[in-house]
């Protein structure tokens, strides 16, 4: 249906150029739309970024906005995708006391359960990285609160798609 409204990951490739961040958001924020992630990054290609968000908003609103973006920002190309036609995950650190660690066996047992992993650890804290599903993230968060979260961080989503895209084409006639 096409009035329903659905999570949509777009991505945006572009040329490095200054001010991309606030055009791209300002269409979403003129539209009275919650982008409910963010990310940049380089892509494959030497001089081009790709933005990836998300959204959740009605099929016929996503093709509004790819137009604008298109017509009001220099990109090399955006697209928008449903989780089906893309392979994404999130990433997240937390920072615990250290003592936990070691009084808490039920620490340990969880970060393995969940297949995080400990990147550091110092006599204050120690620190654990995730990467997966929001779901999976979420029930870690939780899991690990009811001891204690000294901090939390929280990447957006980063995406890529399961099916050949035309893009690879695009970004290699960019690059000559």
């Amino acid at each position: 249906m096409e009035n329903e409204k659905k999570q949509y990951t777009v991505s945006i490739y572009t040329e490095n150029n200054i001010g991309l961040l606030n055009r791209i958001s300002a269409i979403f924020q003129r539209r009275h739309m919650n982008v409910e992630s963010l990310n940049t990054s380089p892509s494959e290609i030497a001089g081009v970024s790709r933005f990836t968000l998300v959204v959740n908003i009605t099929e016929s609103q996503m093709k509004k906005v790819i137009g604008q973006i298109e017509k009001q920002v220099e990109v090399i190309k955006a697209y928008y995708h449903t989780e089906d036609e893309i392979i994404y995950q999130e990433s997240c650190l937390f920072k615990i006391k250290s003592e936990l660690l070691f009084d808490e066996r039920q620490i340990q047992n969880i970060i393995k359960e969940s297949n995080a992993r400990i990147v550091t650890v110092n006599k204050v804290f120690f620190a654990i990285e995730k990467s997966g599903r929001k779901e999976e993230i979420d029930l870690l968060y939780r899991e690990l609160n009811a001891f204690g979260i000294m901090q939390f961080t929280r990447s957006g989503r980063v995406a890529v798609t399961k099916e050949e895209m035309r893009i690879s084409t695009m970004l290699e006639a960019f690059q000559h």
